[in-house]
């Protein structure tokens, strides 16, 4: 109840800022038809991709540019798991309310399933310090030889687990914008997403939360290549890291 309580009211504050606002920067062209479908002026609604991809290719941009920047994010990575370059892992989230209780259990003994038959590959999970994730999680993948139990980490020494991960297990949000951007299928522990887009390009595919779908279609990803290759090539529907450049051009065309 509470959770559809907090959507709603997040709905309510978006259709009051939309209803107020005389520009609108749309992330992509399935936003715009809502923005449409609303009745606003289409002379009025720009798709300019959305800014969180700008902020993720800075910071790659940071990584690789910045002196000592990567190999001190390697550094504070290897004291809670030894990354090796090449070494291929599944970089897995899971924070989301809806999945507390069971669906939180049937993803964990998913993950242990896979890494048991998978011992040649890693599973990477920073996990949430809700206890309601906290205690399925070490309760289930705690002695788990390869599964790596992350404390939550910043932003760039995520996006560097991102962009080295084979592929991307999430309940996310955000991840399923960024991660395709790196070339990452993503799997979402979610029966729904408010992404449609992703969906519809193929860099995402929804997977719920039972064990044996997790289970079937991470191993899917892992022994068919084709599949794979198919998923990690998909064009990213949320741009291309120039969303900031496109709007700061619309405004200075009408303001200065």
């Amino acid at each position: 109840m509470e959770i559809d309580s907090t959507k709603k009211l997040s709905r309510f504050f978006r259709a009051l800022s939309s209803t107020l606002a005389q520009h609108h920067f749309s992330p992509t062209e399935e936003s715009k038809a809502h923005f449409l479908k609303e009745n606003v002026d289409a002379n009025k609604i720009i798709v300019t991709g959305n800014t969180v991809i700008d902020t993720l290719f800075l910071i790659l941009d940071e990584i690789e540019k910045k002196e000592g920047m990567k190999e001190s994010i390697v550094t504070a990575i290897s004291t809670q798991y030894r990354f090796i370059q090449g070494r291929k892992y599944i970089l897995l989230t899971g924070h989301r309310r809806e999945n507390f209780g069971e669906s939180f259990i049937h993803i964990c003994h998913a993950m242990k399933r896979l890494a048991e038959h998978n011992p040649d590959i890693d599973i990477v999970y920073p996990v949430h310090l809700n206890p309601h994730v906290q205690e399925p999680v070490h309760a289930i993948l705690d002695e788990v030889e390869n599964v790596f139990l992350l404390k939550p980490l910043p932003y760039e020494q995520f996006v560097y687990l991102m962009s080295y991960a084979y592929l991307i297990v999430t309940d996310s949000g955000g991840i399923q914008e960024e991660a395709p951007s790196l070339g990452k299928p993503v799997l979402v522990m979610r029966h729904e997403t408010e992404r449609p887009e992703a969906i519809n390009a193929g860099t995402v595919k929804l997977v719920g939360t039972e064990e044996e779908t997790i289970v079937a279609s991470v191993q899917a990803l892992l022994d068919d290549p084709a599949l794979y290759l198919k998923m990690s090539q998909a064009h990213n529907p949320y741009g291309d890291g120039k969303a900031s450049e496109r709007i700061v051009t619309y405004l200075e065309e009408i303001f200065v």
